[in-house]
């Protein structure tokens, strides 16, 4: 397949914008494949992705930002970021002991669903390293203790870095990122709640809805910021019950959901179709 360019980018709305962005792209011999915007117009903000082929692009591919941010971004006060189908992220894992969500990503990721790399899992304990070696994926593990925190997160941090990591996906790792992980990963760390958000918080949520007998479960996966579980949220979903659920079968339940969740986000991050402002998302089709 051709090398494609996309591009992502928010700035105040004003007139001509989109078609400045294409005329930058197709005055370049850029064939332009995709194009989608949308106009919030309490804030009067403009966003947009669009990608386009890069076989015939007269820019160099390690200028097109640079030419970008002269021509048209400073003209317009954009925040934007350009990247390239030919560079592929490079994702890693965090889990504790739930094996569910890994399961489903690492069984996605080897039939070639998602077009990513998986240089190796972290974990704060053993049990799911058989999991890493059923899948010929380098598994790590840092036991986490409230002494040793910070040292074995600082470990982490380094191994992500040696790998060449773009992006963190915690698939219910039960410890806390610390606030220099997510300035070093702003946005690039997606988690996975076991509701819906906002909704039963703490220890066995799915009996909490038991006994309240709620209708609906549901699943949340969101960026990870420093307000704990407030990150922009990326997708939700939720499934109906009955009095016949027993806790049993709210988890079961609940863990499919979860990973299908999960999924959906990591899918739509991979994929460049997610654009953030303030403590929302804006979610590309």
């Amino acid at each position: 397949m051709n090398t494609t360019a996309k591009l992502l980018l928010y700035c105040p709305d004003k007139q001509g914008i989109i078609t400045e962005v294409s005329n930058f792209i197709t005055i370049n011999r850029g064939n332009i494949v995709y194009l989608d915007q949308y106009v919030d117009h309490v804030d009067n903000i403009l966003f947009m992705r669009i990608e386009w082929e890069m076989d015939n692009f007269q820019i160099p591919k390690e200028k097109v930002k640079d030419y970008f941010d002269t021509l048209c971004a400073k003209k317009y006060e954009m925040e934007f970021g350009i990247y390239f189908s030919d560079q592929k992220p490079r994702m890693a894992i965090f889990v504790s002991k739930l094996n569910h969500c890994l399961f489903d990503l690492l069984s996605r990721y080897t039939a070639g669903e998602w077009d990513v790399e998986i240089p190796l899992i972290i974990s704060n304990h053993e049990d799911l390293r058989p999991v890493a070696e059923r899948f010929g994926i380098p598994y790590y593990y840092y036991p986490i203790t409230k002494e040793n925190k910070a040292e074995q997160e600082r470990q982490e941090m380094e191994l992500l870095e040696r790998e060449g990591i773009n992006f963190i996906v915690l698939a219910r790792y039960m410890q806390i990122i610390s606030e220099r992980m997510i300035e070093r990963y702003p946005h690039n760390i997606i988690n996975i709640h076991h509701s819906f958000l906002p909704a039963f918080i703490g220890a066995k949520p799915y009996h909490q809805a038991f006994v309240r007998g709620v209708k609906i479960i549901g699943a949340t996966s969101h960026y990870v910021t420093q307000d704990l579980d407030a990150g922009p949220i990326i997708e939700q979903d939720v499934i109906r019950i009955t009095h016949k659920d027993t806790p049993e079968t709210l988890v079961y339940k609940g863990k499919d959901l979860e990973k299908i969740v999960l999924s959906r986000a990591v899918n739509k991050h991979i994929e460049r179709k997610i654009l953030t402002y303030k403590n929302k998302t804006v979610i590309f089709s």
